[in-house]
């Protein structure tokens, strides 16, 4: 495989920055885009809040929200707080390409517009159900859809939910654990 022009790292749970694969993939020329938190174990990454948007290797990146409001560690303890992680969305040209990050189908997604692929996560107990994967893409209307991070989640339960969205093309693709 080529070495990474582009690394994007959503927030700083291990199973989303691995320092060690970050390092075989870098080069001198890679650029890293990360959250603050990241930035403590990425030297020389670049640093984007939710709600920032910046142009990196000639590519639009818009930091967007990426939280649990239902999945909890412990009572008012969420897996991905509010304002710690990212999502983002890729603009190529006049493509736009939805990474979720670990999140829910949390409000903010309305604010999408004209995604053409998005990324969704779903994975009990850190991020959605399949109801949730559901209400999320419905909300938003991705071109395509692929779940991601799915670890044990039956994805039929996903098709069935979403067969009479004739405008959602979902993409499943075999997870290697």
């Amino acid at each position: 495989m080529p070495k990474a022009d582009l690394i994007l790292i959503t927030h700083e749970y291990r199973d989303h920055l691995d320092t060690k694969a970050v390092d075989v993939i870098r080069t001198a020329d890679t650029e890293v885009v990360l959250t603050e938190v990241c930035a403590e174990q990425v030297r020389g990454g670049i640093v984007m809040h939710n709600g920032n948007v910046k142009q990196v290797k000639g590519l639009k990146i818009e930091a967007v929200p990426a939280y649990n409001n239902v999945h909890m560690r412990s009572p008012g303890v969420p897996y991905h707080p509010k304002g710690r992680g990212n999502g983002y969305v890729l603009t190529f040209g006049d493509k736009k390409i939805y990474i979720g990050g670990d999140t829910e189908n949390i409000a903010e997604m309305k604010d999408l517009k004209n995604i053409a692929v998005a990324f969704l996560p779903m994975n009990l107990p850190y991020t959605m159900i399949p109801a949730m994967v559901a209400d999320a893409a419905r909300m938003f209307k991705p071109a395509i859809l692929y779940p991601y991070h799915y670890g044990q989640t039956d994805t039929s339960e996903l098709i069935e939910l979403l067969k009479g969205d004739q405008e959602i093309e979902m993409r499943i693709r075999k997870m290697n654990l």
